[in-house]
């Protein structure tokens, strides 16, 4: 099973992981800030409040948002695959 093992907030909507496969990289999270939990997180205040979750070893806001590391991952490799 997949794990974010790191987690920082850079700025705006980015964030750097590092997965406990040995990939890591910078991820934008802005375009998938949509539905009812993600909204609130375009608030860049609360959206600095990411962390890593130790139980869930995934990252997770103050308003108990989550995303999954494989999705996570996805979106990882999709921009190193568009050069960015």
């Amino acid at each position: 099973m997949l794990h974010v093992n790191q987690a920082k907030y850079l700025e705006d909507y980015r964030v750097w992981l590092s997965f406990d496969n040995g990939i890591s990289g910078e991820i934008d999270l802005f375009p998938e800030l949509w539905g009812e939990m993600f909204e609130p997180l375009k608030d860049k205040a609360l959206f600095s409040t990411v962390r890593l979750d130790a139980t869930l070893r995934t990252i997770t806001w103050q308003n108990g948002a989550d995303l999954a590391p494989e999705f996570l991952l996805e979106l990882l490799e999709k921009n190193v695959n568009k050069g960015v």
